[in-house]
């Protein structure tokens, strides 16, 4: 008589890819935030440059940005903001670092970075 081998899930198994689960969930709970406030930074940059017109001054720009930033409830300050002209067109471009804390001394570090010329 042959005998039929069980089929399923073994509570370890199970236990296992649970916690690699929670891992990645708590992980991209942290994350999130972070990557809505660069998109959130971007947006903000591209609506200053549009506000202010071609031939606004580099205050200008910044104060645009300044309330943008203060609708969205950004930490970000226009002073962060480097603004330069390329053929006669207002580039606005950050880069930042973000530091995630994960658990005892562990933590991520993302450098984000970005500008208006970028789609």
């Amino acid at each position: 008589m042959m005998m039929k081998h069980q089929r399923g899930v073994a509570l370890s198994g199970l236990l296992f890819w649970s916690i690699v689960l929670v891992l990645v969930a708590v992980l991209g709970m942290k994350v999130a935030p972070t990557v809505i406030e660069y998109y959130k930074i971007k947006k903000d940059c591209k609506g200053a440059v549009a506000q202010v017109g071609k031939d606004a001054t580099v205050a200008d720009v910044k104060r645009a940005f300044d309330r943008f930033a203060e609708i969205d409830m950004l930490d970000f300050k226009a002073d962060q903001l480097d603004i330069s002209k390329e053929g006669g067109q207002i580039v606005v471009s950050f880069a930042y670092e973000k530091r995630i804390p994960l658990f005892a001394n562990v933590s991520l570090l993302i450098d984000y970075q970005g500008s208006t010329l970028e789609r």
